[in-house]
């Protein structure tokens, strides 16, 4: 399938993921409809200063709201389902938040799908669900484990999504990306936590745990994955996981990053930072034979090319971080 023309819905089109994928399907040619969260100053977020704002039909609701998306879905013929809680602290706090906005949520992109004519629906996981690594590298039959809120909540959204492929031959892909990063990502990821201390002139930067190990992708490589996906004719009902191969723990990350920006540090590590054990994710590795099995994919950026990437943005937009804030 080519996209080029396709009618696409993106929810979570605002955000971090969201508005780069926006960005690349119109640079494809699709014709895009940008899904938002309502709000009453009309804030299209990360869109409102994209080059491609002008390109796009953004479209305010709540994808916690029936009515509105099943507005949003008529006459599209691919769905990108992004939409989502993703701060993982934050579903300590407030477990049914995550429940309603990311299975309910959920439910109403594949209630609507389902009664809409839609070609394709890629439903947006994480390597969370996996917890930490019974095996590595980690394929897509590794057995998921609910060590957060956040994580069952995307565990029961992509089990739905498929129970609608299986049930009522609903055109379903689940793509599970690894961990991302990159310009417009908030604070309360560990990159930008690391990047905006030391750029901000902090030489002693607070952190949490730093024994866990995380693959990195930087999001044009993501975003990348996803519209490989969403072209495959092969893949409907499976879970297609999107990652390097290559892991780092968080303290090794603190000082590449240091040293890509020319300076010492000390780490220290902040209580209301780590997990409750139990809850923390030790190691993710992403075993990505089954995206090259039926793509052409190919991660493109280093983590150091990314991460420099991500180093000038956030030097630029400095204003917007409050690194003395933990950002929940």
């Amino acid at each position: 399938m080519n996209l080029r023309g396709k009618r696409v819905l993106v929810t979570g089109a605002g955000g971090f993921i969201g508005s780069h994928l926006t960005e690349q399907l119109v640079a494809n040619g699709a014709e895009v409809s940008a899904f938002v969260r309502y709000n009453s100053k009309n804030n299209w977020g990360w869109l409102e200063s994209s080059p491609v704002k002008k390109d796009v039909t953004v479209i305010s609701g709540d994808i916690r709201d029936y009515d509105s998306v099943k507005d949003a879905v008529q006459g599209v013929q691919i769905i990108f389902h992004l939409a989502a809680l993703i701060g993982i602290p934050y579903s300590y706090k407030s477990p049914l938040a995550y429940i309603k906005t990311n299975m309910e949520g959920t439910y109403n992109i594949l209630q609507a799908a389902r009664e809409g004519n839609i070609e394709r629906v890629i439903q947006t996981s994480t390597s969370e669900v996996y917890g930490t690594a019974r095996y590595v590298p980690i394929d897509e039959q590794h057995p998921l484990q609910p060590q957060s809120p956040y994580s069952a909540s995307k565990i029961g959204a992509d089990n739905l999504a498929l129970s609608f492929h299986h049930a009522f031959n609903l055109p379903v892909v689940v793509a599970r990306p690894f961990n991302t990063y990159g310009p417009r990502q908030s604070a309360r990821a560990v990159i930008p936590t690391i990047i905006s201390q030391i750029l901000s002139g902090h030489r002693t930067i607070t952190l949490g745990n730093l024994t866990p190990t995380r693959d990195l992708n930087f999001v044009l490589d993501t975003v990348k994955g996803f519209i490989k996906i969403a072209e495959c004719d092969d893949n409907l009902g499976e879970t297609i996981n999107i990652g390097s191969g290559k892991e780092i723990a968080i303290g090794d990350l603190a000082k590449l990053i240091a040293g890509l920006l020319h300076t010492e540090i000390v780490v220290n590590q902040d209580q209301q930072r780590i997990r409750p054990g139990q809850s923390e994710v030790e190691r993710l590795l992403c075993d990505h034979s089954k995206i090259k099995k039926f793509t052409d994919w190919q991660p493109q950026y280093s983590l150091e090319d990314g991460l420099l990437l991500t180093i000038e943005w956030i030097r630029a937009n400095l204003q917007t971080f409050k690194p003395e804030s933990y950002n929940v």
